[in-house]
């Protein structure tokens, strides 16, 4: 039996004395009195004085505000801000000094010397290692049960999509213990908050993001066996019900939420995100973004904003009608092919845990579902005349063209049909494939989820999709030009970072709402898989060779060499 964590939770009186407080009180509905049961995300504890701060670009990022703790009531704060605020005298940069306690910089952490690319890794592991069993009264911090690890640099928290594959490398290393304290830690969350929050601070808890929690349970399995299934079917079948949640109500070609019906009755998913207002870890950009398109009512685009941090490509011009404006995105209306290829991933892991667990009318319910599903992402996310999976525009009621690296998550987990694979690797060889890995799409927005990045998650599933319908050398190539980009900025600077340049190799990526990050998580995982990949494991590498191994896939018998390093600015 796990340990509960404390918790926060303000009771209804506090809730609707600091909305009288923020000025926003007419009236409690239910929604808000069922709100007061979970703890409150900082914009709305402290109303205008969040705002000002935010607006008044007291930190170069927006997320140090939402990460303060409050040092006393913040009923109290909010009073003392409005009767001061008017004062000729006012600073209010001292006032958030005074009054809130700001996140502490980690101390820069610096490897030994000497290190390879595998020591280092497996050296960061304690590193970014997190324990929060518990927090302050008024933190946006959600405490868990158990240890985690976290992304790096500015993510103090654990992110849900990120950490699969931060797992998969947590595995790697021999470390099952840790993976098996974060599957504990999310299905904590599902059972307290119904679904796995983007991450572990309350202004998250509005949303999700891609799930691979039955993932999770999956690689878990291949340790513990059904025994993991059995344990997590429970989280496993609250998640399905989350992402499906209005699906018996929706009428034929309309959404709820997160559930899509289609004009022929099939369900499919979207992103969604509960909440119409501005991130608070990204407020003044989110309210600048609004501005930029007064055409657009700004609660559409802050929805459409935060639904596209659901999906974790936060931003991509994926999700824009312009790639170049990001006030015309529209993540609500786009049914995604990652997500949907997820829930069918999703649906068969639950049916295999039930058969295990000797259920096998859930089982057949379960796969029932997968296979309605598959059939519906056939019909819907593939795009004929291009030959690649796509995702489906809900205005235009038609697949859209855009090639990005999600088209390769239906051969991920095995939903592609052979000859559409066939497809999509040519596609990927032919306009994904760049001398640093997979880009992430083919378009040049200034969007860290566009081109020119390519992101460790996005590397590992073109790698592991291609191999599942025989495409070893493609996957191959997208490894090595991969791994040789993560070495060789290794080799420059001593670290891993959140995305990677594939123009080239040995350059972090760029673009985006923040700098780039080091640690990372999500790289440290999939470079350990990769290495273990590309070398046999009678003769594991912890640095990435200097020339290519040949695989049994392979016709050409000379190994090919590494791609040159980017030149040193």
């Amino acid at each position: 039996m796990m340990n509960k964590p404390a918790l926060r939770r303000p009771d209804t009186l506090y809730f609707a004395l600091q909305l009288a407080l923020s000025g926003a009180l007419l009236s409690l509905p239910v929604a808000a009195v069922q709100a007061a049961d979970t703890p409150q995300s900082p914009d709305v504890l402290l109303g205008p004085l969040f705002n000002d701060v935010q607006s008044a670009r007291l930190f170069p990022d927006q997320k140090t505000f939402a990460d303060a703790v409050p040092k006393g009531d913040p009923l109290m704060i909010l009073a003392d801000y409005r009767m001061q605020r008017n004062q000729s005298s006012f600073d209010l940069r001292h006032f958030v000094d005074v009054n809130f306690s700001l996140p502490e910089e980690k101390q820069k952490y610096v490897p030994p010397a000497g290190q390879s690319l595998r020591e280092h890794i497996d050296g960061l592991w304690p590193v970014l290692t997190r324990t929060t069993d518990s927090a302050a009264k008024w933190d946006s911090l959600l405490p868990l049960p158990k240890p985690y690890v976290v992304p790096g640099g500015r993510f103090r928290e654990v992110y849900y999509w990120d950490s699969y594959f931060t797992m998969l490398g947590l595995a790697e290393s021999g470390h099952w213990d840790k993976v098996e304290d974060m599957v504990d830690n999310f299905a904590y969350e599902l059972d307290t908050w119904g679904h796995i929050p983007n991450g572990n601070r309350s202004y998250y808890l509005s949303r999700s993001q891609p799930p691979f929690f039955a993932l999770m349970v999956e690689l878990l399995a291949t340790h513990d066996g059904d025994a993991a299934l059995k344990k997590y079917l429970p989280q496993m079948e609250k998640e399905h019900a989350y992402w499906m949640e209005g699906q018996n109500t929706l009428q034929n070609d309309a959404a709820a939420k997160r559930v899509v019906k289609m004009k022929d009755g099939a369900l499919l998913n979207r992103y969604w995100d509960d909440e119409d207002t501005p991130r608070p870890e990204s407020w003044l950009d989110d309210v600048t973004t609004a501005k930029s398109n007064p055409n657009r009512p700004a609660t559409e685009i802050y929805r459409d904003l935060r639904s596209a941090a659901a999906s974790g490509w936060d931003f991509s011009s994926r999700w824009m009608d312009d790639p170049q404006k990001l006030s015309t995105i529209r993540t609500t209306s786009i049914v995604p092919v990652d997500l949907n290829a997820l829930m069918f991933k999703m649906e068969k892991i639950i049916a295999r845990a039930s058969k295990a667990a000797g259920d096998d009318g859930n089982a057949s319910r379960y796969d029932e579902l997968a296979n309605n599903r598959q059939k519906a992402m056939e019909r819907y996310l593939w795009n004929d005349k291009e030959g690649w999976y796509a995702d489906y525009d809900l205005k235009s009621h038609k697949v859209r063209n855009q090639l990005t690296a999600a088209a390769l998550f239906p051969l991920y987990v095995n939903a592609a049909s052979q000859e559409r694979a066939a497809k999509v690797a040519t596609a990927t060889e032919t306009h994904l494939l760049k001398p640093g890995g997979i880009s992430t799409t083919t378009i040049n927005s200034g969007q860290q989820w566009d081109a020119p990045n390519g992101w460790a998650p996005l590397q590992w599933v073109a790698t592991e999709g291609l191999q599942n319908y025989g495409k070893e050398n493609i996957a191959m190539e997208v490894s090595w030009r991969f791994l040789s980009n993560v070495q060789h900025t290794y080799d420059r600077e001593k670290k891993l970072v959140e995305k990677y340049n594939i123009t080239s190799t040995g350059t972090g990526g760029g673009g985006g709402e923040y700098p780039l990050q080091d640690g990372f998580g999500w790289s440290n995982g999939v470079t350990l898989k990769m290495l273990d990949l590309i070398c046999p494991k009678e003769k594991p590498c912890d640095n990435v060779p200097a020339t290519r191994p040949v695989t049994k896939a392979q016709t050409a018998p000379a190994p090919a060499p590494a791609p040159a390093p980017a030149a040193k600015s």
